[in-house]
């Protein structure tokens, strides 16, 4: 019978050989010092008879059979783990008679039985046994509690944003959705000349369809569900920038990037707005998580080039960040043309496919919208229509502004970067180049190179030491200030006056009994979808001119250029009258006498900003015709 290790236990069982055949143990070296490698051990306790096979000393088995299984000396650390993994003893022992018969009978029964190991405790078990749980609470790669966190303030920060930015956020989104599920609306001259297309505009025109098929089309749902679906795909793509930075760095730096992303006042004015620039931004920082930078453990070609085709059909000049990047990768890729054959050339047939087909059933014809796009806006330069800037305005006012108090930090961590981020400065430096071309600027246009930004000036704040706390009260309060002012004060006029517009709707018997006449600058409000009412309504146009004309005016134009006068060409009899004006308060004083002698009374005054300029105003009025002797 000899000892023999089987699933992690020591047994006894029958030895092949002679009973006289004994079993030497062989121990590990670890376990003894280098001048012990050639002794061997006796499990058992000593008897008196002297031994004759090399062992000191001859096995007593009843003794044996109270110990247990032989306990072999191991290394410090893990011992029963390194007992258990040794071969079995060579140290030997005898049977002899029928106690050395009833012993083995013994041991047999014994060691069936279970023996009880204590719990391993070493760091790697731990720390693989902590993953394991960690990852039954992850969505989206990251801790539950963290993107729940980021939802909820998006969703916040959804519902504190209560004023207009630009016309598009309304004009080339939802005013389009609302006239493709409800048949009517306006659709501007953009849309006539096939310079957008319907892709994004369809993923709110498909909410509006659910609504409409629930019957919940109620003007509120139609206003807020697609600012909410917006901010929930702002709040993922600040998830991804967290985990791409905590892959790139450390959770420490992810963590300062985080949370300068978080209360950047420009993100928070624009990321829950249906803007094509907010959906451009949005794909951006997704397809820079698969992007293959240094460090990066998420890299993949197929999503990160199928993000950028598809912001590129949303907004032709979302390629634009997008050249250094794919440039770069193009360079470093050691099999080029399966690159190109294999990831970016089918990936741009299968989106661009998919948008030609989009654009051909709501179009009725097969249309390029993105060639059309870019031949208006970049080589032909047409945008001066809606206004120009010096050459140097992103570096002078744009970019500080967009940037804020983060400034100081984004030049700082220019400094201490790694070179690895050297390609998102020269994408961002690159983006302000090309734009800085074109004579119409916005702010919202470099609005995508933002969370590029972020990276240095998360970068910056995590080599603070002295002034770390100080730094990041500067940082937060001075946003929010800014956000809060923006979001729920400044040009917030042209939204109010819309809630107005639909209880005038609303409260009419009947609905082609009131119209609305709009007097201000063309697209200065929202449309039939913040009213969703078949009211009347007019404004002032002002399509840019296609022809080619060197004194072109457009109505807006000449309209400002002589009220009074429009107004009494417009208007010859009462009768063709509009029961409402809505002007800026600018206006007021010299229409005075056509709005007296029209019986219109004031009924309605709304604040828009603090800081009125040309033909805004800062406030809104709202003037409502009287029949003769009801004027108050």
């Amino acid at each position: 019978m000899i000892w023999k290790q089987e699933k992690g236990r020591w047994r006894i069982g029958k030895a092949q050989a002679s009973p006289q055949q004994r079993v030497v143990t062989e121990t590990s070296s670890a376990a003894f010092n280098p001048g012990d490698h050639d002794r061997s051990i006796c499990p058992f306790p000593a008897t008196s008879a002297p031994a004759s096979d090399g062992c000191s000393q001859r096995p007593n088995l009843v003794e044996a059979e109270r110990r247990g299984p032989p306990q072999l000396p191991s290394a410090p650390g893990n011992r029963r783990s390194r007992a258990l993994s040794r071969p079995p003893s060579r140290c030997g022992m005898e049977r002899e008679g029928g106690d050395g018969s009833l012993a083995f009978r013994v041991l047999q029964n014994r060691s069936h039985e279970k023996m009880k190991l204590r719990k391993r405790k070493s760091t790697l078990y731990l720390s693989a046994q902590g993953k394991s749980t960690g990852r039954r609470r992850d969505l989206l790669g990251e801790n539950i509690y963290l993107v729940l966190f980021t939802i909820a303030l998006r969703i916040f920060n959804c519902f504190l944003v209560q004023t207009s930015f630009v016309p598009d956020e309304y004009w080339q989104s939802l005013e389009v959705a609302h006239h493709m599920v409800f048949n009517y609306g306006y659709l501007t001259w953009e849309w006539t000349e096939r310079l957008r297309g319907y892709a994004y505009p369809l993923i709110f025109a498909s909410i509006y369809k659910i609504l409409h098929l629930l019957g919940k089309d109620s003007v509120q749902l139609l206003i807020w569900i697609p600012r909410l679906a917006q901010a929930l795909l702002s709040a993922v793509a600040d998830i991804r920038l967290y985990s791409l930075m905590k892959q790139l760095e450390n959770q420490e730096v992810a963590r300062w990037v985080f949370f300068c992303q978080l209360c950047s006042w420009f993100t928070w004015y624009c990321c829950t707005r249906t803007l094509t620039n907010t959906m451009e931004t949005v794909l951006t920082i997704i397809a820079l998580f698969y992007y293959p930078l240094e460090g990066s453990k998420s890299m993949n070609s197929v999503k990160y080039s199928s993000l950028v085709a598809l912001a590129f059909i949303i907004r032709p000049t979302a390629i634009i960040p997008w050249i250094p990047l794919l440039f770069r990768h193009f360079c470093q890729e050691q099999r080029k043309l399966d690159l190109i054959l294999h990831h970016f050339l089918p990936v741009g047939f299968v989106t661009l496919s998919l948008s030609l087909i989009i654009d051909r059933i709501f179009f009725g014809q097969w249309t390029l919208v993105q060639f059309n796009f870019l031949k208006f806006n970049v080589l032909q330069n047409l945008g001066t229509f809606y206004g120009s800037h010096p050459w140097h305005w992103y570096f002078s006012q744009g970019f500080p502004v967009v940037l804020g108090t983060h400034l100081p930090f984004f030049i700082h961590g220019c400094f201490l970067a790694p070179k690895r981020y050297r390609i998102l400065l020269v994408t961002v430096l690159w983006t302000l180049l090309v734009y800085s071309m074109l004579s119409h600027k916005e702010f919202r246009f470099i609005y995508p190179v933002l969370p590029f930004c972020m990276v240095f000036c998360g970068y910056s704040i995590t080599h603070l030491k002295t002034w770390k706390k100080p730094a990041l009260s500067f940082l937060f309060l001075s946003n929010m200030l800014l956000a809060l002012y923006t979001g729920l004060v400044h040009q917030r006029g042209t939204l109010d006056v819309m809630s107005y517009i639909q209880k005038v709707c609303y409260n009419s018997p009947n609905k082609s009994s009131a119209s609305i006449l709009v007097m201000m600058p063309c697209h200065s409000t929202p449309y039939y979808s913040h009213v969703h009412c078949p009211l009347p309504m007019r404004f002032l146009q002002c399509p840019p001119d296609l022809t080619g004309k060197s004194q072109y005016l457009d109505e807006a134009d000449i309209f400002y250029l002589n009220p009074l006068n429009w107004l009494h060409k417009e208007f010859r009899d009462d009768a063709s009258l509009p029961t409402h004006l809505i002007i800026f308060s600018v206006l007021e004083e010299e229409i005075s006498a056509f709005l007296i002698s029209s019986n219109y009374e004031r009924t309605a005054v709304f604040f828009h900003t603090h800081l009125p300029e040309g033909r805004i105003g800062s406030h809104i009025y709202v003037y409502e015709r009287k029949l003769k002797g009801k004027l108050n």
